[in-house]
């Protein structure tokens, strides 16, 4: 099973590559959840040398003033056997042997970020991966050098610019911090310590190391540093000592440096005491294993980090939707599928499952009732309309037993003026269709992803409200028309029988068009009328619904299909138009799932072997 620090490195990888900074997420990076090991100290405090050592390998870009112009991430892999190697995450395809060409490398993407020959700092880090059998498995960040003035050609913000840089590191709580001071300067006046002691007070996550201690006034020594008497930490000290300017310049083999370190603090009377915890070979060894116990301390909260954010991706993911089919079948069955989601929505509105279609019903248990109401049937029934209708019908021959004529003119002028209210009925309830073919469009998540087959969908929609709304309205004017046309003979037969009841209908022509007579014409007139409204207000709703009502929810987007099947694939794709960003969105967030999901599985088989 891999160790927990490779474990780590291949998760810091996969979140670099992945350039998961936590966008768009209220939840804290992994990345930003990993224990690592930040390398601080100030310039010329030999913090490149120790770097070195502990790697093995000389690498770093070396001169005068700022070197370390960006944060290197570099991760340390053991490898049992093989040739040693490294690569950087900006070239991931090429594996360089030469250490000498990963110094110009770090050099050349210093300067492709910042500019050649300039003095100017990026937080813009480089990833470099070390594998050796020679190393340790670690992950150290170099940062730049602190510096107390900036020099020529640097701007005068430089100072402060480093320490924000070097402060957004190590004030991470998961953040080890390796504060490098030289022992030949007071360490009162380490810029290590100075920035170290601010995040970390009690100093719990930070290590000591002192550099050139065999450049020290001679009479002078360390030990009271080393042994925790002259700053205390949590750790102890470790003393290095790295190779001189002369031994850089000669290539002085590291594995010899290392010898001739241990040598110095064996047979040196005031280190021989402490050999067994100094040097740059016991330093790697011991953040290993320091950083892999933290590692293990973590994983209960990393788990649930994971787990967070693992139902917060999945959560974004299915806001965004399906990706785009490639093929034309699957555009297809796409868009159907939509129209389907689409569809259901707008029948479950009107089935009372969502708000809406309780407004269909009021249209006929108010609007239409009332519109009939103001009517006012009793004007077109006044004496003088009565008489004026009833002489007009009668023509040159005057009505016999009852002005039938008379009766099917009053009753027509009473029932075409209802014409009105059923065609306001039909709008009313077309209006209603309508808003909810918009509150659906609007409640249709998938259609959110695709404005061009938004639009084509309500365009849809509506054009076939509208011609269901012109057949309703003629079936529903049909009603009132048959109504006029053919008048119920119950009606009039009865018409003798009540003139009976009051007094001979054989009276002479001018008792004919009295006004009793007249008032008793209108009469009848009215109830014909009140019966006819009352099974139109019957009849009338059933029309709409039929026609309206019930076929929007049986064949709404029928046509669309149709016309949907015809259309070839450049036309199908317009259609699924989503917008780029939304795509590279889904894109991001599918691979971030995939990083989180394929990280909790590894810690999950690392906590249960524990």
């Amino acid at each position: 099973m891999e160790s927990l620090i490779s474990l780590v490195n291949k998760i810091q990888r996969a979140c670099t590559a992945l350039g998961d900074h936590g966008e768009g997420s209220s939840l804290p990076t992994l990345w930003d959840s990993l224990p690592a090991i930040a390398v601080v100290g100030g310039q010329s405090s030999g913090k490149s040398s120790v770097l070195e050592s502990v790697v093995g390998k000389d690498f770093l870009p070396r001169g005068a003033g700022i070197v370390t112009r960006r944060p290197l991430v570099l991760q340390l892999h053991r490898i049992d056997e093989g040739k040693e190697y490294a690569e950087f995450m900006h070239l991931p395809k090429k594996k360089f042997t030469d250490f000498a060409a990963v110094r110009k490398e770090i050099s050349d993407e210093t300067d492709r970020e910042t500019g050649p020959s300039s003095k100017v700092i990026s937080t813009v880090p480089i990833h470099l991966s070390i594998f050796s059998p020679n190393v340790v498995n670690l992950t150290l960040v170099d940062l730049p050098g602190l510096t107390k003035v900036a020099v020529d050609g640097q701007p005068e913000s430089i100072v402060q610019d480093i320490e924000n840089m070097v402060r957004s590191f190590i004030e991470k709580p998961n953040c080890i911090i390796l504060a490098i001071s030289p022992a030949n300067q007071d360490l009162a006046t380490s810029d290590a310590i100075k920035i170290s002691r601010e995040v970390d007070p009690k100093g719990d996550r930070t290590f000591g190391v002192l550099t050139k201690i065999d450049l020290m006034d001679q009479g002078t020594n360390a030990v009271d540093i080393l042994e925790g008497r002259g700053y205390k930490l949590r750790y102890p000290w470790v003393g290095v000592v790295n190779r001189s300017q002369a031994d850089i310049n000669k290539s002085v083999d590291m594995i010899a440096a290392r010898r001739r370190e241990r040598d110095y603090f064996k047979s040196t009377p005031e280190y021989s005491h402490l050999t067994e915890r100094m040097g740059s070979e016991y330093l790697g060894k011991m953040l290993s294993k320091h950083l892999e116990v933290v590692i293990k301390s973590r994983i209960p909260g990393l788990q649930s980090l994971i787990t967070k954010t693992i139902s917060e991706l999945e959560t974004e993911l299915s806001r965004l939707g399906k990706p785009v089919a490639a093929d034309a079948g699957g555009k297809l069955y796409m868009i159907m599928e939509i129209c389907r989601a689409f569809d259901q929505t707008f029948k479950e509105h009107l089935d009372g499952t969502r708000s809406g279609g309780e407004k269909v019903n009021s249209v006929f248990d108010n609007q239409f009732p009332a519109a009939i109401k103001r009517l006012q049937f009793d004007k077109h029934l006044s004496m003088d309309n009565v008489r004026k209708l009833i002489t007009e019908a009668d023509g040159y021959q005057p009505h016999l037993i009852a002005p039938e004529q008379g009766y099917r003119r009053l009753i027509e002028s009473c029932l075409v003026s209802i014409r009105g209210p059923a065609e306001a009925a039909v709008d009313a309830v077309h209006s209603i269709l309508k808003d909810l073919i918009h509150k659906s469009i609007g409640e249709t998540s998938e259609l959110k992803q695709y404005p061009t087959l938004r639009v084509e969908v309500s365009g849809a929609a509506v054009d076939s409200l509208d011609r269901m709304r012109d057949e309703s309205r003629k079936a529903t004017l049909l009603l009132v028309d048959m109504e006029s046309g053919y008048l119920t003979v119950e009606f009039f037969r009865k018409l003798p029988q009540d003139s009976e009841k009051g007094g001979n209908p054989t009276h002479s022509i001018f008792d004919r068009y009295n006004d009793a007579y007249l008032r008793r014409i209108g009469s009848n007139v009215l109830s014909y009328v009140n019966m006819v409204c009352a099974g139109l207000r019957n009849s009338i709703p059933k029309s709409i619904v039929y026609c309206q009502v019930r076929e929007a929810k049986r064949s709404l987007l029928d046509i669309f299909f149709t016309e949907l099947g015809q259309k070839e694939m450049s036309k199908l794709s317009k259609l699924l138009d989503e917008d780029p960003a939304v795509q590279q969105r889904r894109t991001s967030i599918a691979k971030r799932l995939e990083l989180y999901r394929s990280a909790q599985t590894d810690i999950e088989a690392v906590a249960w072997s524990k």
